[in-house]
């Protein structure tokens, strides 16, 4: 079946488009970042400025960062960006020991202030990030090895953790409340904020400094020695892959990791090379998914995957921004729908006439294994598991446990709920909520003999 994606599919990047060329120099993208509603992305370079970029890659805005002190020496450098879980505000990180957050707003041409800032006594800011359930608090690191955070509302800064050694990279975890930090010594901390409190503990010692660290399905480390290692969330060895021997020269060291928003597909970046690696969902097992290799690429500075899965964006040492069509595969159906595989869980589903889009996601994870679409409207998926149904122009969609037999029938007339009839039951399914409304025992399944009022 053409609609079909088996487990074997292998995330393939392809080149789309140079957002910003390179210079003649080293001029490294410090920082990138995409907001979580898709529409802006924004890069840092070396020259302390933030390029503010839309989702087809031109750019809008771009705006000069300012020093810790006002009239002091424009001599920092920026070390990270975040966006808010809201997509209004920016945080960016500054070796001058600061953080500042930006208000831009939802839209272009907004006036943007400095809502926020966070200024450090004695240690600069290396790292960053805005887990996307916690909209008031932000997660920075520093050079004495402390982790804390940056709460909005009061304007202060609150120490999480202290470690004995400088932090060198941040990342949220994919459950939107915690964090992991890698330091100089290959110590990587956990912090999580536990509705029952809050709760830190160091998982693992790397075997180098963990400069590529992030987190999906699994948690990923690598570094200056070439050994790419995936842990558990507790800091147990899954598996190792070792780039250490004869590779390493052209390798050089991994700089940067990124996962995609499902977390079944990292990259990381290298000299001259993405590395990729995919999630077998049947073996649970990570495999090696191939290079993509870039002539004259340097070194990856800074990357960062769109939140719906169809980008990924790259930055490198001579200031360059480019983005990569990332998918499994790409499907179009009755010439008048294009699905596209961003993994096995997730699809984008656009309509071709109008460009229009809706990411079709599994919330268990589940692989989709099947879509329709009727009416050139209304939008069924199944996986394993669950059904999925939703209404292209309300962009509503639901998931609900299903064990069905493949041959369901789908009444689709009222424009709040669909009416699934499989096997002498008939299950009423509201468009945007995830559970069964009701189910009934009938053969009456025509809509003339039923209605549904909510």
């Amino acid at each position: 079946n053409p609609t079909q994606v088996g487990w074997k599919a292998k995330m393939q990047l392809r080149h789309l488009k140079t957002l910003q060329p390179a210079n003649d120099q080293i001029s490294r993208i410090t920082a990138l970042c995409w907001s979580p509603n898709n529409r802006k992305l924004a890069a840092a370079t070396a020259d302390r400025v933030v390029h503010l970029f839309d989702e087809a890659g031109e750019k809008k805005d771009k705006f000069s960062t300012k020093p810790a002190d006002a009239k002091g020496p424009k001599n920092y450098a920026v070390t990270g960006m975040a966006f808010s879980p809201d997509s209004t505000k920016l945080a960016v990180a500054q070796s001058d020991n600061i953080v500042f957050i930006y208000k831009l707003g939802l839209e272009w041409g907004e006036k943007k202030s400095i809502c926020n800032k966070f200024l450090q006594s004695n240690a600069g800011v290396t790292c960053i990030a805005w887990p996307l359930e916690q909209p008031n608090e932000v997660v920075f690191g520093c050079t004495d090895g402390t982790v804390k955070v940056g709460i909005l509302r009061s304007n202060k800064a609150q120490k999480l953790y202290a470690a004995d050694f400088f932090a060198v990279s941040l990342c949220c975890g994919p459950d939107g409340r915690s964090v992991l930090s890698g330091h100089l010594d290959g110590s990587i901390y956990r912090f999580s904020f536990d509705e029952n409190g809050p709760s830190q503990a160091r998982i693992a010692v790397h075997t180098c400094v963990p400069t590529a660290l992030s987190w999906g399905e699994s948690v990923v480390a690598a570094g200056s020695d070439g050994k790419v290692v995936f842990y558990d969330v507790d800091g147990g060895v899954l598996q190792l892959f070792d780039y250490s021997g004869d590779q390493l020269a052209e390798i050089k060291e991994f700089t940067v990791s990124c996962f995609n928003p499902s977390g079944e597909s990292v990259v990381l970046g290298a000299f001259n090379r993405l590395q990729v690696f995919n999630l077998n969902l049947q073996r649970r097992l990570w495999e090696e998914a191939g290079v993509k290799s870039v002539e004259n690429l340097y070194s990856v500075t800074a990357m960062a995957w769109k939140p719906d899965g169809s980008r990924l964006t790259v930055g490198n040492l001579t200031g360059a921004v480019d983005t990569y069509d990332a998918c499994l595969r790409r499907h179009r159906y009755k010439g008048k729908f294009e699905f596209t595989y961003v993994s096995p869980s997730q699809v984008i589903v656009k309509r071709l006439s109008t460009g229009t889009r809706i990411v079709l996601k599994s919330h268990f994870g589940y692989e989709v294994l099947r879509i329709n679409i009727y009416q050139d409207q209304y939008l069924v998926a199944h996986t394993p598991e669950t059904l999925l149904i939703g209404d292209l122009e309300s962009c509503k969609l639901s998931e609900v446990p299903w064990r069905g037999s493949g041959t369901e029938r789908f009444i689709l007339d009222n424009p709040a709920v669909c009416m699934v009839y499989n096997a002498g039951e008939l299950s009423l399914v509201e468009y945007g909520r995830n559970e069964i409304l009701g189910s009934a025992r009938t053969e009456h399944v025509s809509p003339h003999f039923i209605s549904v009022r909510l």
